[in-house]
């Protein structure tokens, strides 16, 4: 009877051991805890644009856009990567002069400015870290390549007389020479996001970029800066 009690004892803790042994095991892995699975999605926004050797402001803002598609692919909880493809445009603009005049009967405004549009596809690669379940930081780098781009001179005349004022513009257009340019451009990107709801989101990134735009200037006042905002959509 002592030995078949004995057996017992030792076949319950045997077991009690066991289990409490698979359950840390289950456990072991926090990382894998409550992740979210792989979604598509696609995007699209504004973009602002100019470059490193200008001051930032209102007078050096290229205004552009940004569409294309995505995969986010939650690794944990707090954390996922993100690829991109995007159509992205870039560029300057410059006011090359500005001058008014005034004789007492006619006033007129002169306005010159310069203007070049850069059209990439870019890669970025975010990885983003939710500190709540709605709300995101990400960074990571963006890889980028130079598809075409044109520069536009234009020249804006607004002559008042009497309260009357009449504007006449003057334009140019050039395309951009693609073997002055580096095809390729690498940049890292900043940014946050907020999901309005589990499909539609809002999110807003700058890219800084390394490399040089044209060959023969050097890169550091030779080189991309991009704002972007836009919306996200996520299937």
């Amino acid at each position: 009877m002592k030995k078949l009690f004995l057996g017992l004892a030792l076949t319950a803790g045997t077991l009690a051991f066991a289990q409490e042994t698979e359950t840390k095991t289950v456990n072991a892995s926090p990382l894998k805890k409550d992740v979210q699975p792989v979604r598509f999605g696609i995007k699209a926004g504004g973009n602002s644009a100019y470059f490193s050797e200008q001051k930032f402001g209102i007078n050096s803002q290229q205004l552009g856009f940004h569409a294309g598609a995505f995969v986010n692919i939650p690794i944990s909880k707090q954390f996922s990567i993100q690829p991109e493809v995007l159509y992205n445009q870039m560029g300057a603009k410059d006011v090359l002069s500005s001058t008014e005049t005034d004789n007492g009967v006619t006033n007129v405004k002169t306005k010159e400015e310069g203007r070049i549009k850069m059209n990439y596809i870019s890669v970025p690669l975010m990885v983003q870290m939710r500190p709540t379940d709605k709300f995101y930081i990400e960074a990571g780098p963006e890889f980028s390549y130079f598809i075409n781009g044109k520069t536009k001179g234009e020249t804006t005349v607004a002559s008042t007389t009497g309260g009357v004022t009449t504007t006449t513009t003057s334009s140019n257009t050039e395309d951009i020479n693609k073997d002055d340019i580096n095809r390729f451009n690498f940049g890292l990107g900043l940014g946050l996001g907020y999901d309005i709801t589990p499909n539609i989101g809002i999110s807003a990134r700058y890219v800084n970029s390394l490399t040089k735009i044209e060959k023969s200037r050097p890169a550091a006042e030779n080189n991309n800066r991009v704002f972007q905002l836009g919306l996200n959509y996520k299937f």
